[in-house]
């Protein structure tokens, strides 16, 4: 990092007000109906236009901009990538009755929307620590919407739950999440002592479900006796199967090949292509078109990630966010952690955990304490960006797969059944890490 401080110059002052103003109107999507990419990719690139503009005026060292920009790209090609690949796939299993499927299933057997509603967030919750939070919000979200497109009453919780199980499960995991997966590679915890988080998480999780629960209709949804049964398509169940075999190569290239995630995933990408391929080659009748699912992929989610990445990591840059790292020694670690997990839902947990990392404050004065530390951050970081919709990967998914239902003012109506699950992790986490020593 830089030895440059620019918060209180005039591109610091201009940079801010830039992420502002462009986080105001990412808000307010619903309001004045500009989706959510526009401004995220305004801001994102340009305040580091704003940077570039200072450093030629000031005749600065233009290296350091460019050496800061290659990292930033690095950076945010690995979430990109790594989404283009897992919404690629969930378009394929769309194009071949996957979803239809398993919505057909669900509701032939007569299951209710409760019940619905409860199914779906356990799912959520066990598949993110293997799938990671973001994959199974998008596939979660994608049978949301095949079960009933209509029913905003039982859409929204439901949505919210998924979101909120999703970033739970995936606190407990190392690979469940981006935070926790960058807080495994620092060495500042061991992959067993993330399982002691799965309290703490699931009893979070399963407050707020609660809570949602008694705002989700009564009845069913609507099923017609004479529909026919749905049934996955030639090359449905394969393709279930690479996506699997994709996401477990991710997790390799990762953690034994010194590759980043998404190197993985593209690879996974090659052989979907390749199997494909022979689909077609093999029957004449199926003619599948890979370029044709990637064409339906959701681009706004894409660029939504980029400009925000790109807006955070400028403000990284100028310096802003090396400052909260400070308050550690005049707060102490535990408020302060606890604060990181609304701060996560605000600005993004990745840029916040990447800070909280670079900086290495002042977790506590023994060994045991530090460790408890660092499982309280990993935790807030991850399941506080449930706080707001877009504070973590797996809600800005649902709300492209949900577009125009599951937004940010939809979300707040029942954040405070965030809240209160949020608040019940952080106890049930000073109960056994401070007061038992499990751990």
């Amino acid at each position: 990092m830089h030895n440059l401080n620019l918060v209180t110059t005039w591109v610091g002052f201009l940079s801010l007000a830039f992420f502002v103003i462009g986080y105001y109107f990412i808000a307010t999507e619903d309001r004045y109906h500009i989706n959510k990419a526009k401004p995220a990719l305004l801001t994102g690139t340009g305040i580091f236009m704003l940077i570039g503009l200072y450093f030629a005026i000031n005749g600065l060292n233009g290296e350091i901009l460019e050496k800061e920009i290659e990292h930033l790209i690095f950076e945010i090609s690995g979430i990109f990538f790594f989404l283009f690949v897992a919404m690629t796939y969930i378009e394929a299993m769309i194009d071949r009755g996957v979803f239809t499927t398993l919505r057909y299933n669900l509701v032939s057997k007569g299951y209710s929307y409760k019940k619905l509603f409860w199914v779906t967030g356990f799912l959520s919750f066990f598949i993110s620590p293997v799938a990671d939070n973001l994959t199974t919000a998008l596939i979660l979200s994608t049978v949301l919407i095949t079960i009933d497109r209509d029913s905003r009453e039982f859409l929204v919780p439901s949505a919210i739950n998924i979101v909120v199980a999703a970033n739970a499960g995936g606190a407990w995991s190392p690979f469940g999440d981006i935070t926790t997966l960058m807080v495994w590679v620092d060495g500042r915890a061991s992959f067993t002592e993330f399982l002691f988080l799965f309290p703490a998480a699931f009893l979070g999780w399963g407050l707020t479900a609660l809570l949602l629960s008694r705002f989700i209709p009564d009845g069913t949804p609507p099923f017609n006796v004479n529909e026919e049964p749905a049934k996955i398509e030639k090359g449905g169940k394969v393709i279930i199967g690479l996506f699997a075999l994709t996401i477990i190569l991710a997790i390799v290239s990762h953690q034994l090949l010194h590759l980043p995630a998404m190197w993985g995933m593209m690879f996974g990408l090659s052989i979907l292509k390749l199997y494909v391929y022979k689909l077609n080659e093999s029957d004449a009748s199926t003619k599948v078109n890979v370029f044709a699912w990637i064409a339906k992929v959701e681009n706004d989610t894409l660029l939504f990630f980029f400009g925000i990445l790109a807006a955070v990591g400028g403000l990284h840059f100028l310096g802003f966010l090396e400052y909260f790292t400070a308050l550690y020694d005049k707060f102490g670690a535990t408020t302060v952690n606890i604060a990181v997990g609304f701060l996560s839902a605000i600005v993004d947990n990745v840029p916040v955990m990447s800070a909280v990392l670079k900086a290495d404050p002042n977790m506590g004065s023994t060994p045991m304490a530090i460790q408890e530390q660092w499982m309280l951050v990993t935790m807030t970081a991850g399941v506080g960006g449930s706080l707001i919709s877009f504070g973590s990967a797996a809600g800005v998914g649902v709300m492209g797969k949900l577009h125009g239902i599951y937004t940010f003012s939809s979300h707040m109506k029942y954040a405070w059944t965030v809240l209160l699950g949020y608040i019940l992790s952080i106890s049930i986490w000073y109960i056994q890490f401070n007061l038992l020593h499990i751990g």
